[in-house]
């Protein structure tokens, strides 16, 4: 199979319009489907849907997109490996991050790195974990930095447990709750919550919180995937949230935001490195992840 074409067809695929890709990939559209519609030939099944709006994956091309990506991801390590050999310094990152990671961890590391490998490139994808796994497992991101499970659950993918944090809940300074050196549950339930999703480790431990104490948990207002949000609520209202505790960092320095003393609250996670099992690793990845876990050490 022609790499050249599969690397067409993902462009194509991912922007979901030929116009966008041709022009992304410096090529004009015609080349670019009759590149496709040459992969499509010899695989003998259709890639792609096209539409009045565009193209759309079929699912054909959706397990062609699946290995194509841990291919485009091998071929970068190739490459990175190559120019180390070759003595040079330069190099491209793509790693994935979650957002307590992106609060401090990263952003040191990534300062040390540069003082150290200044030529070396990084581009930082965030998200949650539900969207870093499967960019990790399908070659999106070289690695991601978040919580790692305490039991691996996925033969593709390899975890390496850097430090343990502690969620907490959050509320702005002045909240009526802020005079209490200790609260119990029965004080949290009475005020709105914003709170992650129900999948998220964050809302598991939130409710069996509540769950061991014998009450029902409290009914979030909002639900959400942002960080951003949580906080800019809890800053602005009476509503609590329940995050780790290193996303309020740099708040709680401001005296913009505040941890509560809940009594009972035992939650802890690991941070560490996920990445494919069978996967290579650039040399450039290589010292940012070296850069990662010695600042780790440091929290």
């Amino acid at each position: 199979m022609d790499y050249r074409k599969v690397q067409l067809f993902l462009a194509a695929a991912r922007l979901g319009n030929m116009t966008e890709a041709a022009a992304s990939l410096d090529i004009s559209q015609p080349a670019l489907s009759k590149s496709i519609k040459s992969l499509e030939k010899t695989l003998g099944v259709r890639l792609l849907e096209r539409g009045r709006f565009g193209v759309s994956v079929t699912p054909f091309g959706q397990a062609l997109m699946q290995h194509g990506q841990v291919m485009e991801a091998e071929m970068r390590n190739a490459v990175g490996e190559i120019q180390a050999m070759r003595g040079a310094q330069r190099g491209h990152v793509l790693m994935g991050c979650g957002p307590t990671e992106a609060t401090r961890l990263l952003p040191l590391a990534l300062q040390a790195l540069a003082q150290d490998q200044p030529e070396i490139q990084v581009t930082v994808l965030y998200g949650l974990n539900e969207a870093l796994m499967p960019w990790v497992k399908q070659g999106e991101v070289d690695f991601a930095l978040s919580s790692v499970p305490a039991r691996a659950t996925d033969p593709d993918l390899s975890h390496e447990r850097l430090l343990t944090e502690t969620a907490t809940v959050v509320a702005r300074t002045g909240h009526p709750l802020a005079q209490h050196k200790r609260v119990t549950p029965e004080m949290l339930t009475p005020y709105p919550w914003v709170l992650p999703r129900k999948r998220e480790l964050e809302r598991l431990a939130f409710d069996e919180y509540f769950v061991a104490q014998g009450l029902e948990p409290p009914t979030a207002q909002v639900e959400t995937t942002s960080t951003v949000l949580m906080k800019s609520m809890v800053m602005q209202s009476d509503a609590l949230t329940f995050i780790p505790a290193e996303l309020i960092y740099w708040e709680v320095r401001a005296g913009q935001l505040l941890a509560l003393q809940a009594s009972g609250n035992q939650w802890a996670r690991q941070v560490g490195i996920t990445r494919r099992r069978k996967g290579s690793m650039s040399p450039a990845s290589q010292r940012l992840l070296a850069a990662v876990k010695s600042v780790a050490k440091n929290f």
